[in-house]
């Protein structure tokens, strides 16, 4: 199963559970482009160095909410479901399980 669509994360931090939504697509000449969005705060953010070897998907990001974190995460793909890290830097890595979005289609023109 692919890494591409939508989906729904959670992210266990200190501050408690984060729900992002992550779109990943594949663009026609074979790189990826995606956004996440906090579903707290709204903030919308691009993925950057998206990466699928196998079952492992990796990318990185920048945020400013609830903290200002250039975060690095390392999945596993399973299906339609989600399981790995998200690091920031010395703090200690984040736990993070997903699970693809059923019937679910991209926002138009985000992963244009």
């Amino acid at each position: 199963m692919t890494a591409e669509g939508i989906w729904n994360l959670t992210i266990y931090t200190p501050l408690g559970k984060q729900h992002v939504r992550a779109e990943l697509a594949l663009r026609p000449d074979g790189s990826w482009h995606g956004t996440s969005r906090d579903q707290r705060s709204g903030e919308k953010v691009p993925l950057t160095d998206i990466a699928v070897d196998g079952g492992q998907l990796t990318w990185k990001q920048s945020i400013t909410e609830p903290l200002r974190l250039h975060l690095a995460y390392t999945l596993a793909v399973d299906g339609d479901r989600l399981t790995g890290k998200a690091k920031a830097g010395r703090l200690p890595a984040a736990t993070v399980t997903g699970e693809r979005a059923g019937g679910a289609e991209p926002e138009p023109g985000v992963l244009s």
